[in-house]
């Protein structure tokens, strides 16, 4: 166990969690709504410090990641619970594990020993992901501090719930992230995610603000976040708050855990996703979880050439030199292009 970072203590023993946008308020022997972070007579303590329960070697475009370093490898990691209880939720055997199991599962594996794993293993950067990496922020603080001096980058793969203090004290490590923006409802986020939209979306204009590479991803849901007038919305807000040129990924969704009576997203369903993208203005837009399609590729803004070629999470070709693109020599906006 680690001492927790960003709580402060109150009376009767009691502690409240500042981490994330919940605000938890622990009684003593309690824990927070992300199952892994426990109130032992009034410190609070991380339960996950030093224990993935996962970690494995990826291509970035996994993350999903089109504009951080395309092509290469992200030393994958991430910990037992979330602070979301997404009813779709893909990894949930080990998300919700803490709350529905009562138990902790995970590894020993120091953060030194994390990043020597990662260039050992050749890998360019590591991602925080598979769960919410803001449950295990004590670990990834440390793991992205020692990555930085040893040359790696970092990133995250979150649900944007975090609070400002801590982001923004991890923000000199932290060199992207893929930023869930399930919904633009606030009913859709309390309903089937547990969270509310509106601290979505600041967290996700912090990370803007602060300089870290983000691209955004909608799993789209028939039925539930798939109407035109949302994801314009959603559209609208990325040009308008985060720039036209931020990518968002229209991905589609697998009836999984608790949501099984959706049925899967059509490749139709997608490509309409994309064309509104594009129509609001957004630079790069791309469709996921459906391979491939046109909608894989990177296309130059102002050539329309093709300057990235995909398949599922391979690059097939390559047309970006410097970061610009090789035909026109547009600037493509990104990290590591």
């Amino acid at each position: 166990m680690k001492e927790a970072l960003y709580y402060e203590k109150l009376d009767e023993l009691k502690v409240k969690c500042n981490l994330c946008h919940h605000h938890c308020l622990i009684a003593p022997g309690k824990r927070g709504l992300c199952g892994v972070r426990e109130n032992r007579e009034g410190t609070l303590y991380s339960l996950v410090y030093n224990k993935p329960c996962s970690y494995h070697v990826d291509p970035i475009e996994k993350k999903p990641l089109y504009h951080f370093f395309p092509g290469s490898s992200a030393f994958s990691i991430a910990t037992v619970g979330c602070n979301f209880r997404c009813l779709h939720c893909q990894n949930h055997e080990i998300s919700q594990m803490p709350k529905e199991e009562k138990s902790i599962f995970g590894y020993e594996l120091t953060p030194e020993q994390v990043v020597d794993m990662a260039i050992r293993l050749k890998c360019k950067s590591i991602s925080y992901t598979y769960t919410e990496p803001t449950v295990f922020f004590e670990y990834a603080f440390d793991i992205a501090k020692i990555a930085k001096e040893k040359g790696l980058f970092n990133n995250f793969v979150t649900n944007g719930y975090i609070e400002k203090e801590p982001l923004k004290d991890i923000s000199p490590y932290l060199d992207g992230a893929n930023i869930d923006l399930k919904s633009f409802s606030d009913e859709f986020y309390k309903k089937i995610c547990g969270a509310k939209l509106n601290s979505v979306l600041e967290t996700i204009k912090l990370y803007k603000k602060l300089g870290i590479w983000i691209e955004i991803t909608t799993l789209i849901i028939p039925g539930l976040n798939d109407k035109e007038e949302e994801l314009r919305m959603i559209a609208r807000f990325i040009r308008e708050e985060l720039g036209k040129e931020t990518p968002w990924h229209v991905t589609a969704f697998y009836p999984t855990y608790r949501l099984l009576d959706r049925p899967r997203t059509s490749a139709k369903i997608l490509r309409e996703a994309r064309n509104i993208g594009i129509e609001e203005g957004i630079m790069y837009v791309y469709e996921g979880n459906i391979p491939g399609g046109e909608g894989e590729n990177t296309y130059c803004y102002r050539c329309g050439k093709l300057i990235i070629g995909r398949f599922g999470f391979s690059i097939t070709e390559y047309h970006v030199k410097d970061g610009c693109c090789e035909f026109c020599k547009a600037k493509i906006d990104g990290v590591g292009l």
